[in-house]
């Protein structure tokens, strides 16, 4: 499992929503934000004097729960006293903004985090007003009051859980630790599978299963374990990736820069496919360690109407084609590591189950998003650690995946009796 924590990556955090001044360039042409000073922003950006301007790398990052991919830009930012040219005013420090593809993105009423990274750079992060993203930052660093002033963030308000590691990430920040440990899990790894490729995700997910430190009990814990197997496989993955990836770095491309882009893109490929499937397939693993009758959708006869592929069917495909099987002793679960907009392909994967369930590992989806699903009879289940970044609301309508396998056993035991 990894051990690093929020405060390794980050020195201090504030978020606000952006006002007129702000972001709206025909009421304000000035590209900058004030109020940093009030949430201690001097002691990470400085004091500078008149005549001085302090520069900083800025990654600008802008996405929304639409978004495929985030707009993201590695520029940078000025601090600096606007009262410059005052000499005799008391100093009034404001953060300086380039315009550039994520500043064109900007709107009145955005969320903004602003976060001081311990490499010396800034963090910005632009969403919609009531993202799932604005969601998950504020979980992540205690940010329970927002408004159009800056309010400070906590580094200690919540573990760097696997998925709101993923989060970041998918902010383009690179979080992927080196510890003394690595080198005795690549021996591991190298002497069961070798270095010349990446096993098969079905067999590196066993590995990770049967060399998990926590131990966990998937019959007595399943939510521990779905996460604890999840994130010692995310381990264990990104450090044969290092020591891959080192290799081919070694050999070089001879100057070929499209090998080198196809190289890199491959890479990014992988992390993404990977993770699913495993996820499937510890899913998969605590299905059988509770003793659950279900089926996955694959093979011939997986499929339900307009060959649709529900990732689990519970009992099976059988009893589902079967017109005399009740309809409420079946269940289905879509599988999917985070939701965004995708959840909704599940509402038409098996048309006589007229209430779904998901399973994600995403945390804080918006309230809006989880009221919708609510509304098109789609329960969301996730592990238990998942719940605390939920609100109080949300949490007391989410299952656990421990929730999830007692209603299949409730249903397993109706039919048999």
């Amino acid at each position: 499992m990894f051990t690093d924590r929020i405060s390794d990556y980050f020195e201090g955090v504030a978020a606000k929503y952006l006002t007129a001044v702000d972001a709206d360039r025909a009421r304000s042409n000035q590209h900058e934000i004030g109020g940093l000073p009030a949430v201690g922003f001097k002691k990470y950006l400085g004091t500078p004097g008149k005549d001085v301007e302090n520069r900083f790398d800025a990654k600008q990052v802008y996405i929304t729960d639409e978004s495929l991919a985030p707009e993201v830009v590695d520029g940078s930012v000025t601090w600096y006293d606007c009262r410059r040219k005052q000499p005799h005013r008391r100093p009034e420090y404001r953060l300086y903004y380039y315009r550039n593809a994520v500043t064109e993105l900007l709107t009145e009423g955005d969320f903004l985090l602003i976060a001081k990274m311990r490499d010396d750079s800034l963090l910005m992060v632009f969403t919609s007003a009531g993202s799932s993203i604005e969601s998950q930052l504020r979980a992540l660093f205690g940010l329970d009051v927002i408004g159009t002033s800056f309010t400070p963030g906590r580094l200690d308000s919540m573990e760097l859980l696997l998925p709101l590691r993923n989060m970041l990430e998918d902010l383009g920040l690179e979080l992927n630790p080196k510890t003394t440990n690595d080198g005795y899990w690549l021996d591991r790894v190298v002497e069961k599978f070798g270095d010349d490729g990446f096993p098969s995700t079905a067999q590196f997910s066993l590995f990770a299963r049967n060399t998990s430190p926590g131990n966990v009990d998937p019959f007595v814990c399943p939510d521990s374990a779905i996460l604890d197997w999840m994130g010692h496989e995310e381990m264990l993955f990104r450090i044969l990736e290092r020591h891959l990836i080192s290799k081919k770095l070694d050999l070089g491309f001879a100057d070929d820069v499209e090998s080198f882009i196809s190289f890199s893109l491959s890479v990014q490929n992988r992390r993404k496919s990977r993770v699913g499937f495993a996820f499937e397939d510890h899913l998969d693993e605590i299905f059988k360690s509770n003793g659950l009758r279900y089926e996955q959708g694959r093979g011939k006869f997986g499929v339900t109407e307009n060959n649709s592929r529900p990732d689990f069917l519970f009992p099976g495909f059988a009893e589902y084609r079967d017109p005399l099987f009740p309809d409420e002793c079946l269940l289905m679960l879509g599988a999917k590591t985070t939701c965004k907009d995708r959840w909704r392909q599940v509402l038409s994967e098996a048309d006589r189950i007229s209430q779904k369930h998901l399973v994600t590992l995403e945390a804080a989806i918006s309230t809006r998003q989880t009221s919708e699903m609510r509304a098109q009879a789609l329960q969301l289940v996730v592990p238990k650690a998942i719940h605390s970044t939920y609100t109080k609301e949300q949490e007391a309508w989410l299952y656990s995946l421990s929730d999830f396998i007692s209603i299949v056993s409730r249903g397993t035991r109706r039919v048999i009796g």
